[in-house]
């Protein structure tokens, strides 16, 4: 028998999810297409969906951890220069200059729980 899936997304567990929750949407620029306070929140991006968790009590050990995450949400920017405004009036600046590759331009940025984020613009 053959293993299908219907969809697949990608989901941070947090122990802070409201702040979590609240960085994603001032981010984003939209709040979530489904929030279960204290539990769960949802965001649709362009083909994927982010969903971010509070762990369960029984489960915080397995996802506490002071250890850099090794998750990296990347997103394709329009404006490199815009986003990184935007994440510095967030109070979250990249930590590092732009870094040109051979497929474009990107920097890196943490979000409050420490997830890094790679913007990335196209070479035109």
């Amino acid at each position: 028998m053959e293993f299908l899936y219907t969809e697949a997304f990608v989901t941070i567990a947090s122990m802070n999810l409201v702040n979590l929750v609240d960085f994603y949407t001032q981010f984003l620029g939209e709040k979530p297409i489904s929030l279960i306070p204290n539990v769960y929140a949802e965001f649709q991006l362009s083909g994927v969906r982010l969903g971010i968790f509070q762990p369960q009590t029984t489960q915080e050990s397995e996802f506490n951890t002071s250890a850099k995450s090794t998750m990296s949400l990347c997103l394709e920017v329009s404006n490199l220069e815009d986003a990184i405004a935007h994440l510095k009036t967030l109070g979250y600046p990249p930590l590092e200059n732009i870094l040109i590759a051979s497929h474009g331009r990107e920097i890196y940025a943490y979000d409050p729980d420490g997830n890094r984020l790679i913007l990335h613009q196209k070479n035109l």
